[in-house]
Protein backbone atom coordinates (compact mmCIF):
# COMPACT_ATOMS: atom_id res chain seq x y z
CA UNK A 1 0.00 0.00 0.00
CA UNK A 2 1.24 3.40 -0.83
CA UNK A 3 2.62 5.83 1.84
CA UNK A 4 0.78 9.03 0.84
CA UNK A 5 2.68 12.34 0.56
CA UNK A 6 2.06 15.21 3.00
CA UNK A 7 1.18 17.35 0.32
CA UNK A 8 -1.81 19.92 -0.22
CA UNK A 9 -3.05 21.56 -3.73
CA UNK A 10 -6.53 22.89 -4.80
CA UNK A 11 -8.02 23.22 -1.22
CA UNK A 12 -7.38 19.43 -0.34
CA UNK A 13 -5.68 17.88 2.54
CA UNK A 14 -5.06 14.06 1.74
CA UNK A 15 -5.96 11.55 4.11
CA UNK A 16 -3.13 9.48 5.56
CA UNK A 17 -5.26 7.19 7.73
CA UNK A 18 -5.04 3.89 5.98
CA UNK A 19 -8.49 2.13 8.30
CA UNK A 20 -9.62 5.55 7.43
CA UNK A 21 -9.85 5.32 4.03
CA UNK A 22 -10.74 1.40 4.45
CA UNK A 23 -14.26 2.30 5.85
CA UNK A 24 -14.70 4.99 3.24
CA UNK A 25 -14.00 3.01 0.44
CA UNK A 26 -16.34 0.19 2.11
CA UNK A 27 -19.19 3.08 2.78
CA UNK A 28 -20.43 1.48 -1.40
CA UNK A 29 -19.41 -2.39 -0.77
CA UNK A 30 -22.63 -4.10 -1.33
CA UNK A 31 -23.11 -5.21 1.91
CA UNK A 32 -23.14 -2.01 3.34
CA UNK A 33 -25.63 -0.39 1.15
CA UNK A 34 -29.58 0.25 2.22
CA UNK A 35 -31.43 -2.74 1.14
CA UNK A 36 -33.39 -0.68 -1.31
CA UNK A 37 -29.88 -0.17 -3.08
CA UNK A 38 -28.44 -3.19 -3.65
CA UNK A 39 -29.61 -3.27 -7.28
CA UNK A 40 -26.26 -0.63 -7.35
CA UNK A 41 -23.84 -2.37 -5.61
CA UNK A 42 -22.05 -3.85 -9.36
CA UNK A 43 -22.05 -0.61 -11.03
CA UNK A 44 -18.73 0.86 -12.11
CA UNK A 45 -16.62 3.88 -9.49
CA UNK A 46 -15.79 6.84 -10.42
CA UNK A 47 -13.33 8.55 -7.93
CA UNK A 48 -12.89 12.19 -7.46
CA UNK A 49 -9.53 13.75 -6.70
CA UNK A 50 -7.63 10.64 -5.87
CA UNK A 51 -4.54 12.18 -5.04
CA UNK A 52 -1.87 9.29 -4.13
CA UNK A 53 -4.59 6.39 -3.96
CA UNK A 54 -5.19 5.90 -0.60
CA UNK A 55 -8.84 5.16 -1.22
CA UNK A 56 -8.17 3.95 -4.88
CA UNK A 57 -6.60 0.83 -3.44
CA UNK A 58 -9.22 0.01 -1.52
CA UNK A 59 -11.89 0.53 -4.06
CA UNK A 60 -9.56 -1.56 -6.93
CA UNK A 61 -9.92 -4.28 -4.16
CA UNK A 62 -13.16 -4.28 -4.47
CA UNK A 63 -13.57 -5.79 -8.13
CA UNK A 64 -15.73 -2.93 -10.02
CA UNK A 65 -14.09 -0.83 -12.67
CA UNK A 66 -12.67 2.24 -11.40
CA UNK A 67 -11.94 5.37 -12.99
CA UNK A 68 -10.41 8.31 -10.73
CA UNK A 69 -10.80 12.22 -11.96
CA UNK A 70 -7.57 14.11 -10.98
CA UNK A 71 -6.35 17.38 -12.13
CA UNK A 72 -3.26 17.72 -11.08
CA UNK A 73 -0.13 16.49 -12.87
CA UNK A 74 2.10 15.45 -10.02
CA UNK A 75 -0.57 13.58 -8.48
CA UNK A 76 -1.85 11.88 -12.21
CA UNK A 77 1.88 10.72 -12.78
CA UNK A 78 2.50 9.27 -9.52
CA UNK A 79 -0.59 6.98 -10.13
CA UNK A 80 0.14 5.78 -13.38
CA UNK A 81 3.51 4.95 -11.58
CA UNK A 82 1.94 3.21 -8.88
CA UNK A 83 -1.12 1.90 -9.64
CA UNK A 84 -0.93 1.12 -13.36
CA UNK A 85 -4.06 -0.72 -13.57
CA UNK A 86 -6.03 2.27 -12.13
CA UNK A 87 -8.14 4.09 -15.06
CA UNK A 88 -7.18 7.74 -14.22
CA UNK A 89 -8.71 10.73 -16.45
CA UNK A 90 -6.93 14.01 -16.24
CA UNK A 91 -8.76 16.94 -15.99
CA UNK A 92 -11.38 19.79 -13.82
CA UNK A 93 -14.30 17.08 -13.05
CA UNK A 94 -16.38 20.07 -12.58
CA UNK A 95 -16.21 20.96 -16.43
CA UNK A 96 -16.12 17.48 -17.56
CA UNK A 97 -19.18 15.73 -19.22
CA UNK A 98 -19.88 12.81 -17.08
CA UNK A 99 -22.09 11.04 -19.28
CA UNK A 100 -18.95 10.46 -21.62
CA UNK A 101 -17.15 8.26 -18.61
CA UNK A 102 -18.27 4.89 -18.39
CA UNK A 103 -21.35 5.34 -20.91
CA UNK A 104 -24.39 4.32 -17.57
CA UNK A 105 -24.77 4.80 -14.15
CA UNK A 106 -21.82 4.82 -12.34
CA UNK A 107 -21.09 5.24 -8.19
CA UNK A 108 -19.37 8.77 -7.20
CA UNK A 109 -17.01 8.57 -4.18
CA UNK A 110 -14.24 10.50 -3.09
CA UNK A 111 -12.01 12.74 -0.61
CA UNK A 112 -13.75 15.33 -2.03
CA UNK A 113 -11.37 18.54 -1.63
CA UNK A 114 -13.55 21.14 0.52
CA UNK A 115 -12.77 24.43 -1.82
CA UNK A 116 -15.39 22.83 -4.10
CA UNK A 117 -17.11 20.31 -2.63
CA UNK A 118 -20.45 22.00 -2.82
CA UNK A 119 -19.99 22.82 -6.57
CA UNK A 120 -19.15 18.76 -6.83
CA UNK A 121 -22.56 18.15 -5.61
CA UNK A 122 -24.30 20.75 -7.60
CA UNK A 123 -23.43 18.76 -10.46
CA UNK A 124 -24.47 15.73 -8.98
CA UNK A 125 -27.63 16.71 -9.32
CA UNK A 126 -27.27 17.36 -13.15
CA UNK A 127 -26.65 13.69 -13.73
CA UNK A 128 -29.23 12.59 -10.93
CA UNK A 129 -30.22 9.57 -13.63
CA UNK A 130 -26.50 8.63 -13.77
CA UNK A 131 -25.91 8.38 -10.26
CA UNK A 132 -27.35 6.19 -7.78
CA UNK A 133 -25.30 6.20 -5.10
CA UNK A 134 -22.81 9.07 -3.70
CA UNK A 135 -20.39 8.47 -0.88
CA UNK A 136 -17.52 10.34 0.25
CA UNK A 137 -15.86 12.80 2.55
CA UNK A 138 -16.47 16.44 2.85
CA UNK A 139 -16.34 19.90 5.49
CA UNK A 140 -18.30 18.39 8.29
CA UNK A 141 -20.56 21.65 7.92
CA UNK A 142 -20.78 20.66 4.18
CA UNK A 143 -21.57 17.11 5.09
CA UNK A 144 -24.37 18.22 8.41
CA UNK A 145 -26.20 20.73 5.92
CA UNK A 146 -26.48 18.26 2.69
CA UNK A 147 -28.19 15.37 5.25
CA UNK A 148 -29.63 18.01 7.63
CA UNK A 149 -33.79 18.02 7.96
CA UNK A 150 -35.91 20.77 8.13
CA UNK A 151 -35.50 23.35 11.10
CA UNK A 152 -31.80 23.07 11.35
CA UNK A 153 -29.82 26.31 11.12
CA UNK A 154 -27.56 24.89 8.14
CA UNK A 155 -30.24 24.00 6.09
CA UNK A 156 -30.15 25.20 3.01
CA UNK A 157 -30.46 25.31 -0.90
CA UNK A 158 -28.46 22.08 -0.70
CA UNK A 159 -30.10 20.44 1.43
CA UNK A 160 -33.21 20.71 -0.30
CA UNK A 161 -32.14 20.18 -3.96
CA UNK A 162 -30.59 16.87 -2.86
CA UNK A 163 -32.55 14.99 -0.65
CA UNK A 164 -35.59 15.65 -3.21
CA UNK A 165 -33.70 13.19 -5.20
CA UNK A 166 -31.31 11.31 -2.74
CA UNK A 167 -32.23 9.68 0.60
CA UNK A 168 -29.14 11.34 2.50
CA UNK A 169 -27.11 9.67 5.60
CA UNK A 170 -24.47 11.34 7.65
CA UNK A 171 -22.09 8.26 8.52
CA UNK A 172 -19.46 9.25 10.63
CA UNK A 173 -16.96 12.09 11.74
CA UNK A 174 -13.28 11.79 10.66
CA UNK A 175 -10.40 13.97 13.09
CA UNK A 176 -8.08 16.60 11.38
CA UNK A 177 -5.32 14.54 12.70
CA UNK A 178 -5.48 11.88 10.00
CA UNK A 179 -4.68 13.98 7.15
CA UNK A 180 -1.67 15.64 6.02
CA UNK A 181 -1.75 18.61 6.52
CA UNK A 182 -4.56 18.68 9.31
CA UNK A 183 -6.94 20.64 8.70
CA UNK A 184 -8.47 23.52 11.25
CA UNK A 185 -12.15 21.28 10.87
CA UNK A 186 -13.70 18.38 11.53
CA UNK A 187 -14.53 15.80 8.29
CA UNK A 188 -17.61 14.06 7.98
CA UNK A 189 -18.71 10.88 5.53
CA UNK A 190 -21.98 10.73 4.20
CA UNK A 191 -23.76 8.36 1.50
CA UNK A 192 -26.62 9.60 -1.04
CA UNK A 193 -28.95 7.01 -2.68
CA UNK A 194 -31.20 8.00 -5.48
CA UNK A 195 -34.86 7.63 -4.08
CA UNK A 196 -37.44 6.56 -6.16
CA UNK A 197 -39.01 9.93 -7.30
CA UNK A 198 -38.60 9.92 -11.43
CA UNK A 199 -40.28 13.41 -11.65
CA UNK A 200 -41.08 16.84 -8.86
CA UNK A 201 -44.79 16.73 -10.48
CA UNK A 202 -43.22 20.69 -10.94
CA UNK A 203 -41.03 22.34 -13.12
CA UNK A 204 -37.57 21.05 -12.35
CA UNK A 205 -35.90 25.01 -13.15
CA UNK A 206 -38.52 26.78 -11.62
CA UNK A 207 -38.14 24.90 -8.52
CA UNK A 208 -34.22 25.08 -8.32
CA UNK A 209 -35.27 28.93 -8.72
CA UNK A 210 -37.88 29.36 -5.84
CA UNK A 211 -35.45 27.11 -3.56
CA UNK A 212 -32.24 29.49 -4.27
CA UNK A 213 -34.78 32.89 -3.82
CA UNK A 214 -36.19 31.92 -0.93
CA UNK A 215 -33.06 30.80 1.05
CA UNK A 216 -30.94 33.89 -0.54
CA UNK A 217 -33.57 35.66 1.75
CA UNK A 218 -33.54 33.36 4.30
CA UNK A 219 -34.17 35.69 7.52
CA UNK A 220 -37.07 36.81 6.04
CA UNK A 221 -40.58 35.22 5.94
CA UNK A 222 -41.59 33.28 2.14
CA UNK A 223 -44.25 35.74 1.67
CA UNK A 224 -41.75 38.70 1.32
CA UNK A 225 -38.64 36.47 -0.44
CA UNK A 226 -41.16 34.95 -3.00
CA UNK A 227 -43.26 38.08 -3.44
CA UNK A 228 -41.57 38.39 -6.89
CA UNK A 229 -42.03 34.66 -8.25
CA UNK A 230 -46.22 34.11 -6.70
CA UNK A 231 -48.56 36.49 -7.80
CA UNK A 232 -50.25 38.53 -4.81
CA UNK A 233 -53.45 37.14 -5.82
CA UNK A 234 -52.42 33.27 -5.41
CA UNK A 235 -54.70 31.79 -3.02
CA UNK A 236 -51.36 30.33 -1.07
CA UNK A 237 -50.49 33.73 -0.03
CA UNK A 238 -53.32 33.63 2.51
CA UNK A 239 -51.88 30.04 3.52
CA UNK A 240 -50.17 30.32 6.91
CA UNK A 241 -47.02 28.76 5.15
CA UNK A 242 -46.06 31.95 3.50
CA UNK A 243 -45.39 33.71 6.96
CA UNK A 244 -42.28 30.96 7.72
CA UNK A 245 -38.77 31.29 6.81
CA UNK A 246 -37.34 28.79 4.30
CA UNK A 247 -35.31 26.34 6.67
CA UNK A 248 -38.76 25.45 8.14
CA UNK A 249 -39.96 24.10 5.10
CA UNK A 250 -39.47 20.46 3.24
CA UNK A 251 -39.10 19.18 -0.39
CA UNK A 252 -42.64 18.57 -0.56
CA UNK A 253 -43.38 22.02 0.62
CA UNK A 254 -41.46 23.75 -1.93
CA UNK A 255 -42.88 21.97 -4.69
CA UNK A 256 -45.72 23.22 -3.41
CA UNK A 257 -44.76 27.02 -3.53
CA UNK A 258 -43.16 26.50 -7.18
CA UNK A 259 -46.47 25.20 -8.64
CA UNK A 260 -48.19 28.60 -7.31
CA UNK A 261 -45.74 30.04 -9.22
CA UNK A 262 -47.51 29.01 -12.18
Amino acid sequence: MAQVKAKKALGQHFLTDLNVAKRIAATIDKDNLPMDAKVWADIPVLEVGPGMGVLSQFLMSAGRRIKAVEIDTESVEYLHKVYPDLEVVEGDFLKMDLSEIFGGEFALIGNYPYNISSQIFFKVLDYKDSIPVVAGMLQKEVAERICCKPGSKVYGILSVLLQAWYDCEYLFNVPPGVFAPPPKVMSGVIRLTRNSRTELGCDEKLFKTVVKTAFGQRRKTLRNSLGGLIPSSSPIMQDPIMGLRPERLGVEDFIRLTLACS
